[in-house]
């Protein structure tokens, strides 16, 4: 395979940990990201849709496969992980995009076992089974009309999903008890998000706590005030972990009972948000928190602007889809071990100056198996077998991958 788009940024803050990186387990935490494929999504005469605006991807390391949430297609894309080949569509009567996020669908996906569970516009949420693709279970959270049920965790102890209604004012989050047999879906409690006022983003469960998290981008309207929510499997919000200058939107668990925070505003080296046409440098970041006591234990340099946000326990990184990094979109590398960016790689935005609609590399995913990063990349003419829009796959380059 011609491995033609192999870029990759040094950034300023790898000098400072040269010697560190250098001695950094080869075997565990690899070498040089790079791209090693894409994965191009087929467009047929029935389907005509390119790939151009998607959402949130997981990776389930039982299977190696990779689902993406498709909203150009209005479906769940399959791909196999473990050999970088597409494998189906879902389709579940998905809302697809509507020209406004707040009312599309699908958005947000995860699995446990043969379930896979999607959130989708009119806060609705199904439960899919894998063995047959078809719907066993179609529930709604009740926001406001038309809004979509956004992001969303599974706490496989107890059988509980927690789908986000981020578009809805104030945001919330419920809990929906998951017969483990069947796959039917019973709506539980709300856990409305009173002081959030610019939405409510990724949650994630954390079975060293036995607590659900969510990010919080901005607390009672001031934009460099954000928090990280903590939540009981009761339904009780037990507190809010401020975080300064990141408005956090997505969030990983890794090791240590940290949390990775997906910091999407970049703010600038004054403390205010940062914009291309000021007079202030940039200095864009993610944060990591320890996740029992809510204490920040690393401002990671380098790279901002993310969405999704992921850990990868086959080689020890936290990757982030940082599609409003300032200078242009980027997966960031962080060692997680270390807690420094060693790496950016570019993706790829749809131009501003492209027609509606536009897509964005926000979001990512990755296979603990082989270390393979997935980026899902609208439809573009840069990266190879992307025309109709494609999952890029990186990684450290093995024998495997020629």
């Amino acid at each position: 395979m011609k491995r033609w788009f192999t870029l990759s940024v040094s950034i300023f803050a790898l000098a400072a940990v040269g010697a560190g990186a250098a001695r950094a387990e080869e075997g565990r935490r690899g070498g040089a990201v790079k791209l090693l494929t894409t994965v191009p999504i087929p467009s047929t005469k029935d389907q005509p849709n390119h790939l151009v605006v998607f959402d949130i991807s997981f990776v389930d390391p039982a299977t190696q496969l990779y689902y993406l949430a498709d909203r150009s297609d209005k479906a769940v894309d399959v791909v196999d992980a473990k050999r970088n080949k597409f494998v189906r569509q879902i389709r579940a009567n998905f809302k697809g995009f509507t020209g406004n996020n707040d009312t599309s669908g699908p958005n947000g996906v995860a699995v446990s076992g043969h379930f896979l569970f999607v959130t989708d516009a009119n806060s609705r949420i199904v439960s899919i089974d894998l063995r047959t693709d078809t719907v066993i279970s179609d529930v709604s959270t009740g926001g406001a009309a038309g809004l979509r049920a956004d992001e969303l965790a599974y706490d496989p102890e107890d059988g509980l999903l927690l789908p986000v209604n981020n578009a809805d004012s104030p945001p919330f989050a419920t809990l929906i008890k998951v017969d483990k047999q069947s796959g039917k879906l019973t709506v539980g409690k709300r856990i409305i998000f009173k002081n959030a006022t610019n939405g409510a983003e990724q949650p994630v469960w954390d079975s060293g706590t036995g607590r659900f998290y969510i990010s919080i981008p901005e607390v009672d309207g001031d934009v460099s005030n954000g928090a990280v929510g903590r939540i009981n499997p009761n339904g009780t919000l037990e507190t809010l972990f401020p975080v300064k200058n990141c408005q956090p939107a997505g969030l990983s668990l890794g090791p240590r009972q940290d949390l990775l925070l997906g910091c999407s505003l970049v703010f600038d080296t004054a403390g205010n948000p940062w914009t291309a046409a000021g007079a202030t440098t940039a200095a864009p970041t993610q944060v990591i928190m320890d996740a029992k006591s809510g204490k920040i234990d690393s401002v990671v340099k380098g790279t901002g602007g993310a969405d999704e946000v992921w850990f990868n326990e086959g080689d020890g990184r936290y990757y982030t889809a940082s599609r409003n990094n300032p200078g242009g979109p980027v997966l960031g590398v962080i060692d997680a071990e270390d807690q420094t960016l060693v790496q950016v790689v570019p993706t790829f935005n749809t131009p501003a100056t492209s027609p509606p609609p536009r897509g964005t590399a926000h979001s990512v995913a990755a296979n603990p198996h082989n270390s393979h990063v997935f980026v899902p990349l609208p439809a573009n003419n840069v990266f190879p077998s992307c025309l109709d829009g494609c999952i890029a796959v990186f990684g450290t380059p093995s024998d495997d991958d020629d």
